[in-house]
Formats: C-alpha cells, sequence, structure tokens
C-alpha cells in the first residue's frame, strides 16, 4: 500500500493485510440513488437537474459523506445485508487489481495512453461501465468521480497504522477519499493517490460505491 512516487502522504509504501471482503463493481448511479431520495424524502444533491450530471447511469455526485453512509443504512434494511464504504485499504487493494507496485491498474503506462482519453470527461463524469474494468471486474475504480471512504483522512497515517485491517485513525476534520476526477487535468489517478475533503462538503466530482464484507 502507498507509493514513492507520489505526494508525502502516500509513504512510506507498506504491507497491509486485509479481510475478504466485496465491492461494487460500478459507482452508486442516480438511478439508483433516486430510490433511496423516494424513500426517505431526503433532499435531492445539488446538481441534481443539471443536464451535465443527471444522466441515469452517471454516478451520483454532490453527496455528503453522511449522505452516502444514510444511503449504506437504507439499502443495509432494504436488502438485509450490511452495505458501507470500503476503508482505503480495501479501496486500494481493489483498484490495483491485483497489480501490485504499479501506478495504475493497468501497469505504468500513463492515463494520457489510453484509447479516446482526450475527449472524454468534457463537462462531468461519464455513465458508469463505459471503459473497460480492471482485472478484479471493478469499473471506473480510479477514474470519473472521488469516491468517499470510510476514513478519517490523515496525512502520515501510514507511518503507524496497523498491518492487518487498518481502518484509519480515530478522528479527525476531513473524511477520505480515492479515485480520480473528471474535473482535473489529470482525469485517472494512480492507485495510491489519496485524497480527502470535510465529511459535508458537496463537490460535483464526489460520489461514492459500495463495500460488503464477504
Amino acid at each position: 500500500m502507498g507509493s514513492e512516487l507520489g505526494q508525502e502522504n502516500e509513504g512510506p509504501v507498506h504491507r497491509v493485510w486485509i479481510d475478504e471482503f466485496r465491492l461494487a463493481r460500478c459507482q452508486v448511479t442516480n438511478t439508483e440513488y433516486e430510490s433511496f431520495l423516494q424513500a426517505t424524502q431526503t433532499p435531492v444533491p445539488p446538481f441534481w437537474n443539471d443536464p451535465n450530471f443527471n444522466h441515469p447511469q452517471q454516478p451520483v455526485v454532490a453527496v455528503t459523506w453522511f449522505q452516502a453512509i444514510d444511503y449504506c443504512e437504507w439499502l443495509s434494511r432494504m436488502t438485509d445485508r450490511h452495505y458501507r464504504l470500503p476503508t482505503e485499504a480495501e479501496w486500494e487493494r481493489a483498484a490495483r487489481g491485483g497489480v501490485e507496485g504499479q501506478q495504475f491498474s493497468w501497469g505504468n503506462d500513463p492515463p494520457e495512453s489510453r484509447a479516446g482519453y482526450a475527449s472524454r470527461w468534457k463537462a462531468g463524469p461519464e455513465p458508469v461501465a463505459q471503459s473497460e474494468p480492471n482485472a478484479f471486474g471493478l469499473y471506473d475504480i480510479c477514474e470519473n468521480i472521488h469516491e468517499w471512504c470510510s476514513d478519517w483522512h490523515q496525512a502520515d497515517y501510514y507511518a503507524a497504522s496497523p498491518e492487518r485491517n487498518p481502518r484509519g485513525p480515530d478522528s479527525g476534520t476531513r473524511r477520505a477519499s480515492r479515485g480520480g476526477s473528471w474535473r482535473h487535468h489529470i482525469k485517472v489517478s494512480r492507485c495510491a493517490a489519496r485524497s480527502s475533503i470535510p465529511p459535508e462538503f458537496q463537490y460535483a466530482d464526489y460520489g461514492f460505491r459500495v463495500a460488503a464484507n464477504a
């Protein structure tokens, strides 16, 4: 876990052991989130009616960390199975797709080398599953939108994190997120790249995907 090539908060590189878990193949879509809105009478997020963001199969954006948690809890009640946000460690394990020590889930070739890269993500995220999945069958895992994780963010956490099932520090002011963004100059993130914002923020390039214990 981690990288020596990125920002200081990505180090040190260290071995992590994680219990088996499941991660959704796609980011939560507007269609899926609409079912939650109707069932819970939750107010719609910003940009909900913006044509750049309201395609049914686009990932829902501008949800707070708390709203992502609420969705997971609602989905758990509806399905009688416990859903949650992934930890940073789980997310990075999934993003790597079994490719150890490489920058991206496909290796070290830069994002710009991918077919059609220059013409994508012009005004918002793409509908999910437009690209090839990684080796674990996960779509858009390092691109499209930032994805909320369950952890509090701490820049130097890796220096003291446990070897097994790290879940982040006990407290903080910012929640961790992972993945690239349609809004960035470089649209696809490295697997180890870390980001964070306060949990109440609603950004047009922030969404989530759900995890579950195996």
